[in-house]
């Protein structure tokens, strides 16, 4: 890809837009402007890249400035914009941030995707290859942006990326060398449309593989299974209710790798992560692991010592015992059904943010004779109490304060407080990171209260 010369437009500048703008200098294009809809007082690091030869159009997306240009580069989480979509049917180049790379990484690829569990795969099989002592590099939505890594590369690393279905959107040609497909359910739909489209840029990391590529798929998933037919790449599988020709399979409470020869790897007792989903996401790490060249010693003990990662069905305290889990980047209803189910004790649940577009009334169903209250907040509340009124007792809070105080209310001694949204944060919080810290923080203050009443 030559970009010498171009007029390129990076849309989007928060920390994949700016990797951007780093590389993009470096090819020494020929103008290299940021469009971004918020105003530009409101970004960082704007006077920094201003000075470097980065222009501004900010608080707005201009459709000339997308028809004038030679490439654009999408950022993920910018959704098919009708100005972006204009410009590529009328001939203008439109890429993301994955693809730009793709064109100028020189290593292996192992690529994760699904509707849950990429960020727990991805760390897991990033762990299990650097404790085999491969070189190995963690990117994605999980770290560093994999444009980044474009210099840093060479034949004899391995570049771990995490990949959203945003990212996928906007691909030509971006291939991995592993491409793992953990599930699909029904996700991001505000930004997609229809639940079509959004499978339709999960399957373009299926349909870009080549033969001699690896895939890895979730036997269970119907939607992944029927991706067989379509199959250029050597096909792998997972499960967690059959035994696979070749992969990763659970049996009598064991999980097995089936590759040359039939092998146990772990007993589920030893397996720290809670909930089903975490032990397919642990069967998917270790069939791809194992394919990109790590020792089974390495997987067995990173299977044994993982403890999840911060706001994934993290247990955060228990107060007179009841335990306070922060799931927060359960963001989507099979998410949060996944979450519940990961616990046979009575929970208080705690739904709602920013509507994705899903539809709430699964919930009825799933989460029967498992929730004993569920707490609504956020934009979405009334959406939810719409769909799951009669079926549970619903109360509605404001402020994430009181949503801990009603919640320890609602409890009794033996039961879990679970904040498993079933929506995005980005109606009260810049991420879920953050919504997570504080129910974090407000949780370890209910408990100094507690204990400050008690002592007085």
């Amino acid at each position: 890809m030559e970009l010498r010369g171009k007029k390129v437009v990076v849309v989007g500048f928060a920390r994949t837009g700016q990797a951007v703008c780093d590389f993009l200098l470096e090819q020494e294009v020929g103008q290299l402007t940021v469009s971004d809809r918020k105003p530009e007082g409101e970004l960082e690091r704007v006077a920094e890249y201003r000075a470097r030869g980065v222009e501004f159009d900010c608080g707005r997306h201009r459709l000339e400035l997308f028809l004038a240009a030679d490439l654009i580069v999408v950022s993920p989480g910018v959704p098919p914009l009708p100005e972006i979509l204009e410009a590529r049917e009328k001939g203008v180049k439109v890429i993301s941030e994955i693809e730009l790379a793709y064109h100028f990484l020189n290593c292996r690829l192992v690529g994760i995707t699904g509707s849950n569990g990429k960020s727990t795969t991805t760390t897991l099989i990033y762990r299990m290859l650097k404790n085999s002592g491969l070189k190995v590099h963690l990117t994605g939505n999980i770290g560093t942006p994999l444009i980044s890594f474009v210099k840093k590369s060479r034949p004899d690393h391995i570049i771990v990326t995490e990949i959203s279905s945003f990212q996928l959107e906007f691909t030509e040609k971006f291939r991995t060398d592993i491409a793992v497909f953990l599930n699909i359910s029904p996700n991001h739909l505000d930004w997609h449309k229809t639940y079509e489209n959004y499978i339709r840029a999960k399957k373009k990391l299926f349909d870009h593989q080549r033969p001699g590529d690896l895939a890895v798929l979730n036997r269970d998933d119907a939607i992944l299974r029927s991706w067989r037919r379509d199959k250029k790449s050597d096909l792998y599988a997972f499960s967690r209710k059959h035994k696979v020709p070749r992969g990763c399979y659970l049996k009598d409470s064991t999980i097995w790798l089936k590759l040359e020869e039939e092998l146990p790897v772990i007993k589920t007792r030893d397996i720290k992560l809670r909930g089903v989903h975490n032990l397919e996401n642990i069967m998917a790490a270790v069939v791809t692991s194992r394919l990109a060249g790590a020792s089974l010693p390495a997987i067995r003990q990173t299977a044994r010592d993982f403890r999840g990662l911060e706001h994934r069905l993290e247990e955060v305290r228990t107060i007179n015992r009841v335990l306070f889990v922060n799931d927060s980047k359960a963001t989507t209803v099979a998410a949060t059904v996944k979450a519940v189910q990961s616990y046979s004790r009575p929970i208080v649940l705690i739904l709602g943010g920013r509507d994705k577009g899903g539809d709430f009334s699964p919930l009825r169903r799933a989460l029967k004779n498992r929730v004993r209250k569920i707490l609504l907040i956020g934009e979405a509340k009334e959406k939810i109490r719409k769909a799951l009124e009669g079926a549970f007792p619903l109360e509605e809070v404001s402020t994430f304060r009181e949503l801990v105080a009603r919640a320890y209310q609602a409890a009794r001694p033996g039961d879990v407080v679970l904040l498993a949204p079933a929506c995005t944060s980005w109606d009260m919080f810049r991420n879920f990171e953050e919504r997570g810290r504080l129910f974090k923080k407000e949780v370890n203050y209910l408990a100094r209260k507690l204990d400050r009443r008690k002592k007085s």
